[in-house]
């Protein structure tokens, strides 16, 4: 894994080089008439970071580290930014993944990677928790994250049923 997390780490210099191209592309005053064209791509960005890091701590990318990574800017004020909801959009797909992750560890015999990721899990659902999303796309990809917490779950249940998760925590 850490190699693997290297050579993503190596990409995102491409990506930097690529958002510099884009940046010269249009008045920086008129960032959102033309967000549209590249919020998927960067929302799909900070997915990948956000995998990166979790795969490399087990935390979650803070947006700074992300706009870091990306080489943009973090502030709305200082010209090519990571949108709020882009971050946040791209931190509900890091769940889902970690949600196929966590079947993905028991198929390999790693039955304490589940319980990590559902500590997790349970704390982004509880930050979630707190926003109050307007009824947009953001809020049906939030209204996901249950699913995904459900989803992990019944993986950590499972584990629990058949014995598997004192063998994951040591006990």
């Amino acid at each position: 894994v850490p190699k693997k997390c290297q050579k993503a780490r190596e990409h995102f210099g491409t990506v930097r080089t690529q958002l510099e191209t884009l940046k010269t592309k249009f008045p920086a005053d008129q960032y959102y008439r033309f967000h549209e064209h590249w919020r998927f791509v960067l929302q799909r960005l900070v997915f990948l970071a956000a995998f990166v890091v979790f795969l490399e701590s087990e935390t979650l990318v803070t947006r700074e580290a992300v706009a870091e990574i990306l080489g943009i800017e973090a502030e709305r004020e200082r010209g090519f930014h990571l949108d709020i909801e882009d971050y946040l959009s791209g931190v509900l797909t890091l769940a889902s993944e970690l949600a196929r992750l966590a079947v993905n560890s028991v198929t390999a015999g790693d039955y304490s990677r589940p319980l990590r990721i559902s500590t997790f899990i349970n704390e982004l659902d509880s930050g979630f928790r707190l926003l109050n999303l307007k009824n947009d796309s953001l809020r049906k990809r939030y209204d996901g994250l249950k699913y995904d917490v459900k989803k992990i779950e019944e993986v950590v249940y499972d584990l629990s049923i058949r014995g598997l998760n004192k063998e994951a925590t040591g006990g």
